[in-house]
């Protein structure tokens, strides 16, 4: 039997087990009925669309892009069958800018003249800050909303690592670059203090505004609101935070009272029908072997495109490790840089939108990609769109766009440099084990863990350092020129902004979401019939597990790399786990950490902003 088969059967073993038949829906409204398209926010809204047509296979979703539920939005705000929007909120996991453009597709629906109605049974303040834009919000009895305000954390590990016996030791360019400070510090430094009160000042204005607007009253009002903080569903009526108590049941039975007895609530609106498998047939089984090794379904290009090139996570040279699971959390520079020159020569693209959502990582990732995106502006309109973060490394690569789109909520800026490594020696004279290292050259032991650096191996490294922090302000300087409201050096040293600071600053040109960025990238081509395109094409779970076979990725890269997420793997494997239940939010954050750690083991200088913690108390 051949490779590919027996991954295939062990595809087969894992997911068999969870597998249920599931009718295909094939709902089809009268003439004479009125269609409410309803849309559930659960679960996490992710950057990159994702390859479905295993997931339809199955019957199962496992999430929806941003890019996908805005235009399932913008397609219900257009659609002359389509009398109104629901919103049925659970737990949706949303970043502050993914929020912004959600509310701007809302905010287009209504200006089409179409009510949204929202209903939840509990509502926290980024939840509250997305509803908000909704025409009307009810919510069950005793339902409580906490919209307490803006509410971040900074996690600092140096307590553990002297516990542990290892030594940090980094260096930086910029006062305020404070990413090493999680490592280095047990607080935050006077800089970093002063840095986040500003970012902070600003995302916080931005909800006041937001909730302000969508309910009509003034921002003071909305302050209030914010300050008092916590609210029973009927102690918010009084207040006008909300419109209605009522449960599920009455709510359906409210939009029926209002829209006609024979009105359709389409569940999946602009949704793929699911395809269905009865795995207790031999025909099912059949017709599932059959689909999971046909060829991929390649799209024709004879309509002319905007493109959609996709950069998330920390920032790496190199290929990834194939894995049927995907590289979440991790962008790496040699698929992004084939993808961009591919564009180059692809004819039947007409423009291309690259769309950030990373704290940066790897130097020389970053000038890679920075290096791809200045060819593919050179042949055609190239538009940055930046999500949630779009700093340091993210801002790098973004920085030689003609327009730079970002939400006013985006973290951006944090042009600087660090570098660093942790001396372990003393952790593991904790457990018996000593290292005797032998030398030759005066700055050999520069990567060594044995200890921290020598002042010859210091003033190597700081030169680099120096090189290449002039490397990014000359690129910033250069490419956004007298766009810059203030010389280059205010604006760098690893300060970080909010997207609204940075138009302020000239460090980006226009509010918008990626579908702005879309349409101007397509103005900018004089396009008015295209296609939107995301380049590279999600991959389905048998081209990822055979992507080795296929030579999808270097045997160097490969094995490199699929050491280093073994190792991340297992660190996050061995602690984690007993702290999940007890405290989730602060458990993503140490992962993010750790995957920061894995970026040091593969490159020791590193353009990354700190990691800032945002989280809904509830």
């Amino acid at each position: 039997m051949n490779t590919r088969a027996l991954r295939a059967m062990f595809v087969v073993s894992i997911f068999l087990p969870a597998m249920h038949p599931v009718a295909a829906q094939t709902k089809t409204a009268s003439k004479d009925n009125h269609t409410i398209a309803v849309f559930s926010l659960d679960g996490p809204i992710t950057e990159k669309p994702q390859q479905d047509e295993f997931q339809l296979l199955l019957g199962t979703e496992l999430g929806e892009s941003l890019k996908d539920l805005t235009a399932r939005l913008k397609k219900a705000g257009e659609d002359e069958a389509v009398k109104a929007v629901v919103l049925l909120v659970g737990s949706p996991v949303m970043g502050t800018a993914q929020i912004e453009e959600v509310r701007s597709a809302l905010d287009a629906i209504k200006a089409n003249g179409k009510r949204i109605h929202a209903h939840a049974d509990v509502l926290t303040m980024s939840q509250y800050t997305l509803l908000s834009g909704a025409s009307e919000i009810s919510m069950v009895p005793t339902g409580y909303l906490f919209i307490t305000g803006l509410y971040g954390e900074q996690m600092y590990l140096r307590g553990l690592l002297e516990k542990l016996g290892v030594t940090p030791d980094y260096t930086t360019r910029g006062a305020y670059k404070s990413a090493a400070e999680t490592f280095m510090r047990t607080g935050p430094s006077p800089e970093a203090r002063e840095m986040y009160g500003w970012l902070f000042d600003s995302l916080y204005e931005n909800s006041v505004q937001a909730i302000a607007s969508g309910r009509n009253v003034d921002q003071d009002k909305a302050r209030g609101w914010i300050d008092h903080g916590v609210f029973t569903a009927e102690r918010a009526i009084e207040h006008g935070i909300i419109d209605a108590v009522r449960h599920r049941q009455e709510f359906e039975t409210h939009l029926r009272e209002t829209y006609g007895d024979k009105t359709e609530f389409d569940k999946r609106y602009g949704k793929k029908k699911k395809a269905g498998i009865d795995f207790s047939s031999p025909m099912g089984v059949m017709q599932f072997y059959a689909e999971l090794f046909a060829p991929p379904r390649r799209a024709r290009h004879d309509k002319d495109a905007v493109a959609v090139v996709y950069l998330e996570g920390i920032i790496l040279s190199g290929s990834p490790a194939p894995s049927p699971f995907g590289t979440s959390g991790l962008a790496y520079s040699t698929p992004i840089r084939k993808a961009l020159d591919k564009l180059v020569e692809d004819d039947s693209v007409k423009a291309v939108v690259f769309r950030i959502n990373s704290g940066g990582g790897s130097a020389v990732a970053s000038e890679v990609i920075l290096n791809a995106t200045r060819r593919v502006a050179a042949k055609k309109p190239f538009v940055v769109s930046m999500g949630d973060v779009a700093g340091s490394g993210g801002y790098y690569v973004a920085c030689g766009a003609e327009t730079i789109f970002v939400d006013a909520s985006t973290i951006t800026g944090s042009i600087g440099v660090l570098a660093g490594k942790f001396a372990t020696t003393k952790m593991w004279d904790k457990a018996g084990i000593t290292w005797q290292p032998i030398k030759r050259g005066a700055n050999s032991g520069i990567l060594s863990t044995y200890d921290v650096f020598s002042k010859a191996e210091r003033a190597a490294l700081d030169g680099y350092m120096d090189e290449v922090y002039k490397v990014f302000k000359d690129h910033v300087a250069a490419n956004r020129g007298d766009r810059l409201k203030r010389p280059i050096d205010d604006l760098a040293g690893g300060r970080v902004f909010s997207g609204r600071q940075a138009i302020e600053h000239g460090l980006a040109d226009q509010i918008g979401g990626l579908d702005a960025a879309i349409a101007h990238a397509a103005a900018r081509a004089e396009l008015d019939d295209y296609e939107i395109r995301v380049v590279p094409r999600p991959r389905n779970i048998m081209e990822q597990l055979t992507s080795g076979i296929t030579g999808d990725s270097s045997d160097e890269d490969r094995l490199r790399l699929s050491a280093g997420a073994r190792t991340g793997a297992s660190l996050q494997a061995a602690a984690l786990p007993y702290l999940e239940a007890l405290d989730p939010s602060r458990v993503r954050a140490v992962r993010h950490a750790l995957k920061q750690l894995e970026a040091l083991q593969h490159e020791q200088v590193l353009l990354t902003m700190p990691i800032l913690h945002l989280r809904d108390v509830r």
